[in-house]
């Protein structure tokens, strides 16, 4: 075997990569039988982890970003992706105040591929209503302690997977090989304390163990690590379904009672935007995650290593959620507003109520449990000291299904106290306010009080959701060394499967209207101030009154039974897909070493190959009508026989790729990279048929019916990359570089509206009968709105029940209940007069092309032997595709995930102390481009965490800590095309953890 001169730096480096890399390095870079005199060079602590990551970037081809691991069992964060939001051009979403989802240089999750040691990690996440068809990893699935180090490669290369068109996330986990002969093992013990938890233990436990053995010849290893972690916290959130927006006309534009005033009137033209509804949401979670890898290493020879290993994760989540909601009847006393922008803003809206308004109080169950297996296998032969030959194959699934008692996702539980006479909202706070004035005379419990004994039912759902995806990879890679550089080639061969399912069992109660008020008993519902959740706001003015369930499965099974219907899931499947991609590429790539001037040169230069194939199945129970059952309420009735729908389509791809680096100095390296990559569509846009079939009101009264359906002729996103960076470094852990990048993409999915019918459906809402009613409440002096033109159509359609016609009509003012009894009486069915349905259906196409671009500056420095150390780095992104505010109603393609990012971190590490405070900072970026019936903007308001974590080694064994996460407690909010028009804002809270870890 020849084994090339290594240097102290080169054998760490080889140690730490085959300690925490699934590259499977080849054996000739194995440096332990080189020389027995050669020191071996540990990696502990936050400065030696940051030293390695200085070298991983440094020594890389290509721009690549890394996070290694302080110690075995020790990560930068408890949380992956809040480690890599530390990173520049990497931001994170959240979810319940944890990082979930990576954003890289302005790509959502989906568009980024995630790999654990080089291997395709399957994604998959059904949580509530959610149906399970997003490409996007969920990082809070993995614990921390066994990973060894995370790269981010932001360039191409011919030997990557394809699908991260941002960038690509290798998760190295630890191996058990080359390590000191003998047991090892590092255990670890925290309390966790959330203070946003409201029920349950406020301390919960999180335990993590990594046990490894290598015999004395460094033949057989085998390592195991273990993790278990228990969270409960909540969260409190103010929410709007809906801004309505149009152009201002006249006072008339909106509908005023008699006297009612509008102050700040907005200007004739313009855009104006008012509220549909106000909420107070409140969620109490439970999470239990559990995460065991094992692993076996095998060497008989110098030339043969063997690896297998299986990685197992599971996350239980389960949440209990409630709602205090007041939605508007759109008939106003007194509404302001703000003009000093281009949108008029309705910022108080005062609204006189009949006595009998429903105020909700929606409740939610939800239980689902995410399981990852992996299974693989690699095997790595050295046939001389040039040629190394290397298969590896894995099989893993990712399982996404319901884990509720009645063997759902989620139940949805709507009541309401049908007692508002008078309602305020108020969006001049920062928490926006209500403002609920009631009568209880008429449906309530006549007592003058708002309380439980006002509350009915109306509605209730079950919900069952499940993804299972599959993939089975397998690779054959070769490299061959020469004098000055390495030839590397290889094939790989991966097919994948999403099965994706859902179903929703509907109860009719008392309906939206309440008709049967009171129904509900009130041993199964408990007072709850929701208003006093909220830690940051003064709440005192606000509407203080609110229910909730005390145990929802209870109140459903009592629901199913008072209905006469079976409580549960849905014995029919309402959704049914398929998906299947087979994809086989070969790839080749130089590596050439060589001098320029006599500066050292390095080039990579690659090119892959790759075929897709790609079927999509779908099982529809194909839709017979769309009935109207309340004035904006509709119910799609399908077959109960499946009718299966395939299509097949394929595509190629050549992908090359360069990167070259050229040392300037010993201390200035300068690169230029350049590459093709892509990123595929996601699963629910490649689904075969038409679904979402609805309308949002009548149609004779301006309503739209609407469809949705998918493309599985969906090409992927391709992207020409560019990057040109300069990097000075100090020293092994000093450094600034500064980096320029930019993406030209073409392929981007947009949406194709066109007006089609489907399956025959006609139109109840705009057919004669309709059509009847409206000239009938015309004939009267009642406005047309969607609520009076459903009652006089069901008036006129029953007879038997109303032989006097459009007499026996009853305004609100000559019977305020006459409406909502109606309305939960009767349902309305089309014939064969009515006209077709002409549904807006918006359709996924390849149609836009769009260009990103950015600047990264980074920097970390250590000063002298203090201890104390600094880093920090800063993100522009920028794209030229945005959001156009001022187009309403239409869809509209731009780019999301776009915002600058900063991050600062003090490190102070001396005699066993060690300290970290870190800042992370994200400017508002656009979220979503399609949200409420303007179909407007989700913005993201900028927001800053501080983190801050210390320890203290106590000897060689043992060390304590404690963290403290979003120390400030930070919120979120969401907006729409003004700051002023609030979609959702959050009150979040800190969480600590205190901690020991002991070393054997």
């Amino acid at each position: 075997m020849r084994v090339k001169p290594l240097t102290k730096t080169t054998l760490a480096t080889s140690l730490a990569l085959i300690l925490g890399s699934t590259s499977y390095l080849p054996l000739h870079a194995i440096a332990q039988e080189a020389e027995a005199d050669v020191e071996v060079i540990s990696v502990v602590g936050i400065r030696s982890s940051i030293r390695e990551s200085t070298r991983m970037k440094r020594d890389a081809m290509g721009v690549v970003d890394a996070i290694s691991a302080e110690d075995i069992g020790k990560f930068p964060d408890t949380n992956l992706a809040e480690s890599l939001q530390r990173i520049t051009g990497v931001s994170i979403s959240r979810n319940n105040g944890e990082g979930s989802k990576v954003t890289i240089r302005g790509f959502g999750a989906d568009k980024n591929m995630v790999t654990l040691n080089g291997r395709m990690l399957p994604t998959g996440g059904t949580f509530g209503e959610a149906q399970g068809t997003s490409r996007a990893f969920d990082f809070a699935n993995l614990a921390s302690e066994s990973v060894r180090s995370l790269e981010v490669f932001k360039t191409g290369k011919a030997n990557i997977t394809t699908g991260g068109i941002g960038g690509t996330v290798n998760i190295n986990t630890t191996k058990p090989i080359m390590g000191d002969a003998g047991f090892k093992a590092n255990v670890g013990a925290k309390g966790v304390y959330d203070s946003t938890n409201r029920v349950g233990s406020d301390i919960t436990p999180e335990l993590s163990g990594i046990f490894s053995f290598s015999d004395d010849d460094n033949e057989f290893a085998i390592s195991l690590s273990v993790s278990h972690q228990k969270r409960n916290s909540g969260n409190t959130s103010a929410d709007v379904s809906d801004w309505r927006m149009g152009t201002y006309e006249a006072e008339s534009t909106l509908d005023l009672v008699p006297g009612g005033k509008i102050i700040n009137e907005p200007a004739e033209g313009q855009l104006y935007a008012i509220a549909n509804s106000l909420s107070y949401n409140f969620a109490d979670n439970t999470r239990v995650r559990d995460n065991a890898q094992l692993t076996l290493q095998y060497r008989p020879s110098d030339k043969i290593l063997a690896t297998v290993d299986y990685t197992y994760a599971q996350n239980d989540l389960e949440s209990s959620k409630g709602q205090k909601g007041a939605w508007s009847n759109k008939f106003y006393d007194e509404v302001v507003f703000d003009t000093d922008q281009d949108i008029a803003t309705a910022v108080l809206i005062s609204e006189p109520l009949s006595g009998t308004k429903d105020n909700t109080f929606q409740q939610q169950h939800e239980h689902q449990t995410n399981t990852l297996k992996s299974l693989g296998v690699n095997l790595e032969y050295e046939v001389n000291d040039r040629l190394t030959l290397n298969f590896d194959a894995h099989d893993s699934s990712m399982d996404s299904v319901p884990g509720a008692s009645y063997g759902g996702s989620n139940l949805r539980f709507w009541m309401a106290a049908p007692v508002g006479k008078h309602q305020i909202m108020d969006f001049t706070q920062t928490l926006p306010r209500t403002e609920i004035q009631i009568d209880d005379s008429v449906k309530g419990n006549n007592d003058g009080i708002y309380n439980k004994e006002d509350l009915g039912s109306q509605m209730m759902f079950v919900f069952y959701s499940s993804q299972e995806t599959s993939i089975q990879q397998f690779k054959f890679d070769g490299e061959y060394e020469f004098d000055e550089g390495v030839f590397e080639f290889g094939i790989d061969h991966r097919a994948s499967e999403l099965k994706q399912q859902h179903s929703r069992n509907r109860y009719f109660l008392g309906r939206w209207g309440v008709s049967n008020p009171r129904d509900i008993p009130t041993d199964l519902v408990e007072d709850f101030n929701i208003l006093n959740e909220f830690d940051e706001y003064d709440t005192n003015s606000y509407d203080q009154v609110g229910f909730k369930a005390k145990d929802l499965v209870a109140l459903g099974m009592w629901a199913a039974d008072e209905y006469n219907k079976p409580f549960g899931i849905s014995p029919v499947l309402d959704q049914n897909h398929r998906v299947t991609e087979d994809m086989t590429a070969a790839y080749f790539q130089f590596s050439v070493n060589a001098e320029l001037s006599g500066m050292p040169v390095n080039i990579l230069t690659g090119m892959r190959y790759e075929t897709t194939d790609v079927t999509s199945y779908s099982d529809i129970r194909l839709p017979t009508s769309l009935d109207w059952t309340e004035n904006n309420d509709f119910l799609l009735e399908r077959d109960d026989e499946v009718s299966p729908f395939a299509v097949d389509t394929s595509y190629d791809h050549l992908l090359p790729s360069l990167d070259f680096d050229i040392g300037l100095t010993d201390e200035i390296k300068a690169r230029f990279s350049y590459s093709q990559t892509i990123s595929r569509a996601s699963y629910g846009q490649l689904r075969s048929g038409v679904s979402g079939m609805t309308a949002t009101g009548p149609t004779l009264d301006g309503g739209t019916a609407r469809a949705s359906a998918s493309n599985p002729s969906l090409v992927p996103l391709q992207s020409n990359n560019f990057d040109v960076s300069i990097e000075y470094y100090m020293n092994d852990t000093n450094y600034v570089s500064l980096g320029f990048f930019e993406k030209r993409v073409d392929n981007f999915i947009g949406t194709e509206q066109i007006e089609e019918e489907h399956f025959g459906l006609r139109d109840v809402t705009n057919g004669p009968r309709a059509k009847a009613a409206a000239k009938a409440l015309g004939a009267i002096g009642e406005a047309v709105t969607e609520d009076s033109l459903f009652v006089m159509t069901a008036v006129l359609d029953n007879p038997a029940d109303f032989p006097n016609g459009a007499a026996d009509y009853r305004t609100d003012a000559q019977d305020p209940t006459f409406s909502t009894d109606v309305s939960g009486k009767y349902d309305l069915f089309a014939n064969s007069s009515d006209p077709f349905y002409k549904f807006l259906t918006s359709r996924p196409v390849n149609n836009k092309s769009a260009n990103i671009h950015g600047v990264e500056l980074a920097g970390q420095y250590f000063f002298g032997e203090s201890g104390f150390g600094l880093a920090a780095n800063y993100t522009i992104v920028r794209g030229d595709v945005g959001f156009d505010n001022l187009l309403l109603g239409e869809s509209q393609f731009a780019l999301t995930g776009l915002s600058d990012t900063a991050n600062l971190v003090v490190i102070y590490e001396q005699d066993g102390l060690q300290a970290r405070v870190a800042y992370n900072w994200r400017d508002d970026y656009l979220a979503g481009t399609s949200m409420g019936s303007a179909r407007s903007s989700v913005n993201v308001e900028a927001h800053g965490q501080l983190d801050m974590n210390v320890s203290y080694q106590i000897d060689d064994h043992l060390s304590l800590f404690a963290e403290a996460i979003n120390l400030a407690e930070e919120g979120s909010r969401t907006y729409g095309r003004s700051t002023l028009h609030v979609w959702q804002t959050t009150d979040l809270g800190a969480r600590y953890q205190v901690g020991a870890r002991y070393k054997f």
